[in-house]
């Protein structure tokens, strides 16, 4: 089941015992998953980023790619928001996801066509740091994060939600001591300052959801919970 099926069922199973009183929650048959009241999810530790992996290629970094003796094509080149890059002769190419390594093998036997035996060679200029825009809004996709950027923000950068938006269900997925959590907001109670409008941070994925998904959270709607507090959900420890 996706990941953020999973979340919204477990958010509807657990909103009853919740409005009780729990503080905390264990789900049935999910082990270590649980839900918690609390104003906002926790801040990313720079352990949370995975800095200790080979670095792979994300939505608008800027890479350099050197081709030894053909001075014509080599250059830097910037991955759009989808992760697309593009250069002469070989036109656009994926390089969402890619190390340097990956790229240079991929740029390489493109250029075989046109040059023998090409000597290619990858690096990453410029790391951008990005939030992930996705579900019912204008334009999903990558977006830079330059300054302080909260859900709201976030949420413009995209254009706003569309026509088929439910806004008071919006999850943000995040990476935080280790764990992957969830939180669940609710835009009415941020516009109305009944809670703050939560900081975003790189690498966060933001998700607006639609009606169907209101049905799934009909004991939160019918207890109004969400305006008074967020829901966060612990995904793994």
């Amino acid at each position: 089941m996706p990941v953020k099926r999973r979340l919204i069922s477990a958010f509807a199973c657990a909103a009853g015992t919740m409005l009780a009183g729990c503080g905390h929650n264990e789900f049935i048959g999910r082990p270590g998953l649980g839900v918690v009241r609390q104003e906002s999810l926790p801040v990313p530790q720079a352990a949370d980023f995975g800095t200790n992996l080979p670095y792979s290629v994300g939505p608008l970094d800027r890479i350099t790619v050197d081709v030894y003796g053909a001075p014509d094509i080599s250059r830097t080149v910037q991955v759009d928001g989808n992760g697309t890059a593009a250069m002469p002769l070989i036109g656009s190419f994926n390089a969402l996801g890619k190390t340097p390594a990956e790229l240079s093998q991929i740029i390489k036997q493109r250029l075989t066509r046109y040059i023998r035996n090409p000597d290619v060679t990858v690096s990453i200029d410029t790391v951008s740091q990005t939030v992930t825009v996705d579900g019912q809004v204008a334009k999903p996709g990558a977006y830079p994060v330059t300054g302080r950027m909260t859900l709201m923000r976030a949420i413009a950068s995209a254009q706003g939600s569309n026509e088929f938006a439910d806004t008071s269900y919006v999850v943000v997925f995040r990476r935080a001591g280790g764990k992957q959590l969830a939180g669940l907001y609710d835009l009415r109670a941020i516009r109305q300052g009944i809670y703050a409008d939560p900081d975003i941070y790189p690498n966060d994925i933001v998700y607006v959801g639609d009606s169907p998904g209101r049905r799934l959270f009909q004991s939160v709607v019918q207890s109004g919970a969400l305006l008074t507090a967020p829901l966060v959900a612990i995904l793994n420890r």
